[in-house]
């Protein structure tokens, strides 16, 4: 399953030096004036997970792999976006594209970087985008919505799905909520929203930027983002961009030493890719053999074919069924052959809903 997360917010909050930090590259040119990123980079993230070593080693793999996240670097944006102000249109264009909304917030004062606004008020800029993206959405829905209510009184049964569906939204978004809070009553209604491609539908994530010294437990703005998360059903994590930029210079027990003085038990990279999976509620199984152990991301309820899909569609067209033994099986018996002697490897078939942490083998015929 592709997971693509678009890192947005104003200019000069943090966007291009979070996604080096966490892409440990230099792709994106982090510079203290707006529109320093024009196109969009793309970085992929290896998925931390202890779990994986343990399997690889249990089953003496020779390669370890594991999953990937995509960070999307996404121009700044500023007031008027949604009328093409600035690189408004290309803004709205590549957010369009992703799976979700990771959005960096300014929660630290320094005079030496400039503030769009000449302001720190992380809850102004998060109205700011969110606005730009309402008026996108809203300006599309009312095109919409009256043409499906249309052909829905001469019969037609899909446009009466979609004008249902996109009606609630419009009319949250009339009252100044994001598209995300509508609540498809169906299976069909959940297609239709879903292929209305949203902007405000997406699920958001917002990265509290603070400085080195409030990495641990954030501060007085970083608690307003909170607030405003739990408050509209998003996530929020802190994590300070400088900190994260000196953690890619440094080999692992450099790392761990560093962030033991600094009060954290982990990067602000493993805290971002674990909101990130919760928030499109995602799940990994992991495939285990002499050749490689590997862990792939699957969302949460799909069934065996469905998972046997993400390693090639081939696996989901002719799938015969799936071995299956849980990680604490696979780990706690010391492997596949005694997990089958123990009775712990079982035969499931094409209604088995995979669960995280299960270590896979799928029997398929093309």
């Amino acid at each position: 399953m592709g997971f693509r997360c678009g890192i947005v917010g104003l200019p000069n909050v943090g966007k291009s030096t979070l996604f080096n930090a966490l892409t440990e590259t230099q792709a994106a040119q982090a510079a203290n004036y707006p529109f320093c990123t024009i196109e969009p980079n793309v970085g992929q993230v290896a998925v931390p997970d202890e779990r994986l070593e343990k399997i690889a080693a249990i089953a003496g793999s020779a390669k370890v792999i594991p999953t990937q996240l995509a960070f999307v670097d996404i121009a700044g944006l500023v007031k008027g976006a949604s009328k093409g102000e600035g690189l408004g249109n290309q803004f709205l264009g590549n957010i369009r594209e992703v799976d979700a909304i990771v959005h960096v917030l300014r929660c630290f004062e320094d005079d030496d970087i400039q503030h769009v606004a000449n302001k720190v008020d992380p809850i102004a800029d998060a109205e700011v985008v969110e606005t730009e993206l309402m008026l996108s959405d809203l300006e599309s829905l009312e095109k919409r919505v009256p043409a499906a209510q249309k052909r829905a009184t001469g019969g037609d049964k899909e446009a009466k799905i979609t004008a249902s569906v996109l009606g609630q939204a419009l009319e949250l978004l009339r009252e100044g909520k994001p598209a995300r809070l509508t609540e498809p009553k169906d299976e069909e209604e959940a297609r239709m929203f879903q292929q209305a491609q949203l902007l405000t539908a997406k699920p958001v994530l917002y990265v509290c930027n603070v400085s080195e010294e409030d990495a641990a437990k954030g501060n007085a703005l970083s608690d307003q983002v909170f607030a405003k998360a739990a408050a509209e059903g998003a996530q929020a994590v802190v994590v300070s961009a400088a900190i994260e930029a000196e953690l890619v210079a440094m080999d692992p027990a450099e790392r761990q030493e560093y962030l033991a003085d600094l009060g954290l038990e982990e990067t602000g990279l493993a805290r971002v890719i674990r909101a990130g999976y919760q928030l499109l509620d995602l799940r990994t199984f992991f495939t285990a053999g002499p050749k490689e152990t590997r862990a792939w991301t699957f969302p949460a309820g799909a069934k065996a074919p469905q998972a046997a899909g993400e390693i090639h569609s081939d696996f989901e067209k002719g799938f015969i069924r799936a071995e299956t033994i849980a990680y604490d099986d696979y780990v706690a018996l010391g492997g596949e052959a005694r997990a089958r002697e123990a009775g712990k490897l079982r035969q499931e078939g094409k209604e088995y809903v995979v669960q995280d942490g299960d270590v896979l083998l799928f029997k398929f015929n093309v």
